[in-house]
């Protein structure tokens, strides 16, 4: 079983107190267009939100989507406390993480992510720099949990160097996505403005 977590418990503060995975691209809500690559390649939604007003917030928003909503449950983690949360509500074994920001996320890259999960405890695109992309990856549900009862550190990176990743080349994706436009997030209002006029 494959679930899809989609992390949307950030504060918005860079996006002008509006909250990322309302904005809009060609009419859709970044939440819409997420929830709609997800339903097609994994067997279940979780979204997190911040607290339990969000929750009710999110409910209302995903009426029409098959979506479980869940509250961090360690608070003020950033990341790792969403997935921490994710983690203890997912029915999946492997898990698929998106940040609520990315309006562009590739079904395609989804499911070739998912095709390295035999034998790993994460899959997580990289680029020749080394920059990695943790939120836009795919983990193995026991291996979370292992590592979310004992750790100490809040950076993603560090939870990803202590367990058994896999790194896929984002190159080996422009067979699914030329652009990888799979990876862009947007982070305020004027980044949002520019890929609308651009389309």
């Amino acid at each position: 079983m494959k679930t899809g977590i989609i992390l949307a418990g950030g504060e918005a503060k860079r996006a002008g107190g509006r909250e990322k995975y309302l904005f809009e691209y060609e009419g859709e809500t970044f939440l819409e267009r997420l929830l709609s690559a997800l339903r097609d390649t994994v067997d279940e939604i979780i979204i997190v939100a911040r607290d339990d007003m969000h929750c009710r917030r999110f409910e209302e928003i995903c009426a029409g989507f098959d979506a479980k909503i869940v509250a961090d449950i360690r608070k003020g983690l950033g990341p790792v406390g969403g997935l921490h949360a994710a983690v203890q509500a997912a029915g999946g074994e492997t898990l698929f993480a998106v940040a609520c920001d990315m309006p562009f996320v590739n079904r395609d890259v989804i499911k070739y992510l998912f095709s390295f999960s035999d034998g790993y405890d994460a899959v997580i695109p990289r680029w020749n720099e080394g920059f990695i992309e943790p939120l836009h990856a795919v983990y193995r549900r026991d291996a979370l949990e292992k590592y979310m009862h004992s750790h100490k550190s809040l950076s993603l990176r560090d939870m990803i160097g202590s367990i058994n990743s896999y790194y896929v080349d984002v190159d080996d994706l422009r067979r699914y996505d030329a652009d990888l436009r799979t990876f862009t997030n947007i982070n305020n209002l004027t980044e949002l403005e520019k890929i609308n006029n651009r389309g």
